[in-house]
Order: structure tokens, then sequence, then C-alpha cells
């Protein structure tokens, strides 16, 4: 809730309630300026050393990196925000488009909300959750995945890969594989489980060094690329999904 604000403010007033996008870049710099502001070398970020994070009484943000919400939406709804945005986030790096069929895994908060942004917010008519979580992949299926498949331990990722596949109608495989968990297992079956000339997209963080099946992500061509936290557009997107109902 906002409590007080500079002369300069134009679109927020005292008692507002709004969502904060916690990272605050330069603004300056080259990847800035090219709308990348996540990349920023500068980035101040809540809660990433050496800066303090936000529980505390009060603290300060710019005007533009505060998103009042509409009266339809919470506080609660508002404090998902941020997940939503990384998982908009993901989903706009992969190109999710209408009628693709997307493999998610992980469906923790940020992949389970990344089902319901590719399915709802994209388009894709087919989204996989993959974890090792019975009672996830359950109210994951309640809650964006038109399938779900529980990892297994003893097969190895190219078994795996076969099987969803075959279990959950991907045909020549998936058009997008996005890994939020970050696990060295699913991002080595994801790369089996993409199509010939599919997305893979990397957010979830584990291990800084794992074996990677280069040789398969090379013969398939696929299109390979990591996502970080959010950037230009991906609050607001959220935002406007969420108080739509869409999400």
């Amino acid at each position: 809730v906002v409590h007080a604000v500079g002369s300069a403010v134009k679109s927020l007033k005292v008692g507002d309630q709004v969502a904060m996008e916690p990272g605050v870049p330069c603004r300056r710099c080259v990847r800035c300026l090219e709308g990348n502001y996540n990349l920023c070398p500068d980035m101040a970020f809540a809660a990433t050393p050496p800066y303090d994070g936000t529980l505390a009484k009060f603290y300060r943000m710019p005007e533009d990196f505060c998103y009042k919400l509409p009266s339809n939406v919470s506080m609660q709804e508002g404090a998902m925000l941020e997940p939503t945005a990384v998982a908009v986030h993901f989903c706009r790096l992969a190109k999710v488009s209408p009628g693709h069929k997307v493999v998610v895994f992980g469906v923790g908060p940020v992949g389970l909300l990344t089902c319901k942004v590719a399915r709802y917010v994209f388009g894709a008519t087919t989204v996989v959750g993959v974890d090792v979580n019975e009672k996830r992949l359950a109210f994951a299926k309640e809650h964006g995945a038109t399938h779900v498949y529980q990892s297994k331990s003893g097969s190895t990722p190219q078994q795996s890969a076969e099987v969803i596949i075959a279990e959950c109608g991907l045909g020549d495989g998936a058009d997008v594989v996005i890994d939020a968990s970050g696990a060295e297992p699913c991002i080595q079956t994801a790369v089996y489980v993409a199509r010939n000339g599919g997305t893979f997209t990397q957010g979830g963080m584990g291990k800084t060094d794992i074996m990677f099946p280069i040789g398969i992500m090379c013969g398939k061509e696929l299109h390979v690329t990591g996502s970080f936290r959010y950037s230009a557009g991906d609050y607001q997107l959220a935002l406007d999904m969420i108080a739509s109902g869409k999400l």
C-alpha cells in the first residue's frame, strides 16, 4: 500500500494498492536501452546481495516499477504477479503460439504458472506438466496442464522422453519445452522431448555445471535460450491477464 509519494509522481497516490517489480535497472546501459533491463549489470534487485529485501515496514521504489492493482485484483492476487511475470517471460522467450504443444518440467509455483500462461494466455493446445511429486501433478492437471507425467528413476533421459511423447500424444515431439526445475535429469530429458527445429528454454536454476546432450541439440537444430526473471512488458501483461480473469 502506498504510504507516501514524491512531488513528481503522477500515477499513484497515498492509499493505492500496488505490486512492486523488485528490480530497478540503471536505465542507461545497452541492455536497458534495448529493452532487456533484466540483464542490466547494475541491476538493484531486492533480496539479492548487497541489496536488502522487502521484509521491512517501508520500502522505496520508483513510480514506474509500482503497478497499481485494479479494484478487482486482491492483494493476494497481486502477490502472485512476480512469479506470473517469470512465467510470462518464459513463454515470450520461447515464442509459445496458438496450437503449440508445450512441455513444462517442474510444476512448482513458477512451473505451474507457466502451464497456465502457456495455455490460457499464449494459446497452447497441449500442455504437459512433468514432475516427481504426485500431488503437484494432480494440482497442475486442475490448473493449466492438459496432461501430466510423473518422472520415475531408473530410466534414461531418452527413454523418459519416448514415454512422455507417446503417453501425451506429442507426435514428433513438443514444439516448446520449458524447464522450470533446474534438475539435471529434467534438462537432459527436455532436449529429447523437443521436436526437430523446436524450442528449449531453460529457466530453472540448479547446478552451475551439468552433463548436457549437445549432440542431440545440434542434430535437432533446437532453438535454445536461457530465461532470467522478467523484462519490459512482462509485469504489465501478467497484471492484465490476472485482472481479466484468464489466470
